[in-house]
């Protein structure tokens, strides 16, 4: 990650943070003076804490897709406003978050929550609430059941990243799987979901799991539980700070193997502790590359990210997709719609194509072709296939 990128990410965050909400593109006027009807997504994401630079990531590409549906839609009578609280990662802040954003606030909806846990309590309050929470950023497999027909997804779930990581290592002929992952409910989800893959796959059982408390001193004595099985490929499912230190302290203890993780490390973070380190380790991505493209989708993000002060990321074109999916929905929902108008309309949208990228909004329908790209960085920080 450029050091560009790092400055923007934290003049974002000071700018978040003082001024106590999130400078967004002003409504057209003649919008407002026609009487525009104004869809409020609320949205909890951690600008500040562990996640924070996925956070404020997938933040800034929401607001530049927002902009531009009203950009767009000015003349119709209908406006995307978003409301973007900081829950520092934190499930219990997420919870109040999302209470304060469909009570007092009065969103239309819950949108974007960045976390397993957060976007479990997200999803929990909408359903207490009558509301709908749409575009969580790594839940669990859980909200995708048919059981939570008021969640609705952009990304793959865990399970379809997990069999993408199982069939390539099985590919290579590596069937000797570890997973190491942090000691929360995003590290236990990621193991739910691996553990699925190597039965759907009948594949031999993991031979060591190691899941780590997250800042605690135990990664040590579990990395070395963990080589004593002499797995060829690990797989990690946690935030870039446990990856990094599993990474460069089982890289020392002379282990050669294979290095797998989920797309929730988030490319940046990791560059930015590992450095040329992180040359040879493999990410899945949900979203496509963010880098110059023919893919529709890509184009419309990078022409945004020009005009502003944002650079291109992963997380910020899936945070772009999100808003403009959900923009989708309401625009065919029109003017007048009920939340639950609103959640047939999205509950229909099983093949939307976004510009290239094809999403399938449907509670509890599991969609094998949805694209998840494997990559792999350099040691000078470029993205390799």
């Amino acid at each position: 990650m450029d050091s560009s990128r790092r400055e923007w990410l934290g003049k974002a965050g000071a700018a978040l943070l003082l001024g106590g909400g999130v400078p967004l593109p002003a409504l057209s006027q003649s919008s407002r003076a026609a009487g525009a009807r104004v869809v409020l997504l609320g949205q909890s994401v951690p600008l500040t804490g562990a996640a924070s630079e996925i956070g404020l990531a997938f933040a800034a590409g929401s607001r530049l897709a927002v902009g531009d549906f009203n950009e767009r839609n000015a003349a119709s009578g209908l406006q995307l406003k978003l409301l973007q609280l900081d829950d520092g990662y934190d499930a219990a802040r997420a919870a109040a978050n999302a209470r304060t954003l469909l009570g007092a606030d009065k969103a239309d909806m819950l949108f974007g929550f960045v976390g397993t846990a957060s976007s479990d309590a997200g999803a929990n309050v909408a359903a207490q609430q009558g509301s709908l929470l749409f575009a969580p950023f790594a839940a669990s497999d859980t909200l995708r059941e048919a059981s939570h027909p008021h969640v609705f997804h952009v990304r793959p779930g865990m399970i379809d990243e997990a069999l993408k990581i199982v069939r390539q290592c099985a590919t290579v002929g590596q069937t000797r799987i570890a997973l190491v992952g942090d000691d929360d409910a995003m590290g236990r989800a990621g193991l739910a979901a691996v553990q699925q893959a190597i039965t759907e796959l009948k594949l031999p059982a993991l031979v060591a799991t190691a899941m780590v408390p997250v800042g605690g001193d135990k990664l040590d004595a579990a990395l070395k539980t963990v080589q004593q099985q002499t797995p060829q490929a690990i797989v990690l499912v946690s935030l870039s700070g446990t990856t990094a230190n599993a990474i460069r302290k089982l890289r020392k203890s002379g282990y050669s193997g294979s290095f797998m993780a989920f797309s929730i490390v988030g490319i940046d973070p990791l560059y930015a502790e590992l450095g040329k380190d992180i040359g040879g380790i493999v990410i899945s991505q949900v979203v496509p590359s963010p880098r110059p493209s023919a893919i529709p989708i890509v184009k419309e993000y990078r022409a945004a990210v020009d005009n502003s002060d944002q650079t291109p990321s992963y997380e910020g074109l899936e945070g772009f997709i999100a808003a403009k999916v959900v923009g989708e929905a309401v625009r065919r929902a029109g003017r007048g719609f009920t939340t639950a108008s609103l959640q047939r309309v999205m509950t229909a949208m099983t093949d939307y194509d976004v510009g290239g990228f094809r999403v399938n909004l449907r509670p509890g329908l599991r969609d094998a072709s949805r694209n998840i790209d494997l990559i792999s960085i350099s040691a000078d920080g470029r993205v390799l296939r």
